[in-house]
């Protein structure tokens, strides 16, 4: 890779500002160019050298740039494109960080840089948010799906996929639509899903709240994205709506067929639906960040005694093992143990592993 390399953000968030550290990390002679609204953003960047000048909001600096990063909003990464399309160099490719592609292609169309856009989407996240929270490794291993304009030259296109690549990162080219309707499904979905089924519950509940009381373990997993930020996924929603309806319009007919199942006591049909979803599930792989978020999660089975949470806190700490979350279990119907203990990466989760077994306690992973 070309050390000479001058890459512009526009928005230095969690996303933004991780790739913009992943960048000068693995490339250190790169420079950075960036602008963000919170002043103070850009001051800590700088101060961590990740950025090497600081930009106004249309700097005669993003002219010289072979990279522009839109890490903004969609709404506003699209109105930024009507100054870029004049202020940009010939071989400029122009990128963006956004989970819908669709409404950001058709306005490059429209303003003719389909010779300078590669849509990106890097399937990575964190709950929380902000340069502080970026981190350099953020996007490793994790899935960046690239949809290039129209007229992209192919050299061009090889040529941000090594740079993407050489972050650790695993480029994947799909036309927009395709970006989308895949989105739809995997990502999207399940938020939706999520969302209604937390939903359902607190309707359905007693007055006395019962399903609540022991709505714990398996279901506070499954329906853990619903807890993510409902202006996000109100304008995902918005931004995807035709792919969203499309998924879940099968998705209607699949729960709609489940009843009916249901209804008529198709034993062989439900053992069938259970069993195709347990083998393809079993299917996925476990090596690559995906489009929602990996929990880092072990259950451990201990006695109910004075001191037994704080032994294992005091285990984890003395091996340097930061724990997320921790909490006992009371629903243990469908739980491998009492107590569960959530980290911050695979690396502290198996670290945290290993540490306890050796003690002997009793561990499943998940």
């Amino acid at each position: 890779m070309e050390t000479t390399l001058h890459i512009g953000f526009i928005g230095l968030g969690l996303i933004g500002g991780s790739i913009a550290k992943s960048i000068k990390r693995f490339h250190p002679d790169i420079r950075i160019c960036a602008y963000s609204r919170t002043e103070t953003t850009l001051d800590e960047a700088v101060a961590q050298g990740i950025v090497d000048v600081k930009c106004t909001k249309e700097d005669p600096q993003f002219e010289t740039c072979d990279y522009i990063f839109l890490c903004a909003p969609v709404n506003d990464n699209i109105a930024y494109l009507s100054w870029l399309k004049d202020h940009i160099s010939p071989d400029c490719i122009i990128t963006d960080v956004g989970s819908v592609k669709g409404e950001i292609h058709k306005a490059v169309h429209e303003m003719n840089l389909d010779s300078h856009f590669i849509g990106g989407h890097p399937m990575a996240g964190s709950e929380k948010t902000g340069f502080n929270n970026a981190t350099d490794f953020l996007i490793e291993n994790a899935y960046y799906m690239l949809t290039p304009g129209g007229e992209i030259d192919i050299m061009r296109l090889t040529a941000f996929m090594e740079l993407i690549s050489s972050l650790g990162a695993i480029p994947l080219v799909l036309t927009y639509e395709e970006h989308d309707y895949i989105t739809a499904a995997v990502s999207h979905l399940p938020h939706i899903i999520a969302s209604t089924l937390v939903n359902s519950i607190h309707k359905m509940d007693t007055p006395e709240e019962y399903m609540k009381l022991i709505a714990a373990g398996g279901f506070k997993d499954i329906t853990r994205i619903a807890s993510s930020s409902p202006v996000m996924w109100q304008q995902i929603c918005l931004e995807n709506k035709d792919m969203i309806s499309k998924v879940l319009d099968e998705y209607i007919r699949l729960i709609v067929q489940a009843k009916c199942w249901v209804d008529n006591s198709d034993e062989q049909e439900i053992y069938d639906m259970f069993a195709a979803s347990r083998e393809y599930r079993n299917s996925l792989p476990d090596s690559n960040k995906g489009a929602i978020e990996k929990v880092y999660a072990i259950y451990c089975d201990i006695y109910d005694e004075a001191g037994g949470i704080a032994t294992i806190a005091t285990l984890l700490a003395m091996n340097n093992i930061s724990i997320k979350n921790i909490g006992i279990i009371h629903n243990r119907e469908f739980e491998e143990g009492v107590l569960r203990i959530e980290f911050y990466d695979d690396e502290a989760c198996a670290k945290a592993d290993k540490v306890l077994s050796d003690r002997n306690y009793s561990i499943k992973m998940r």
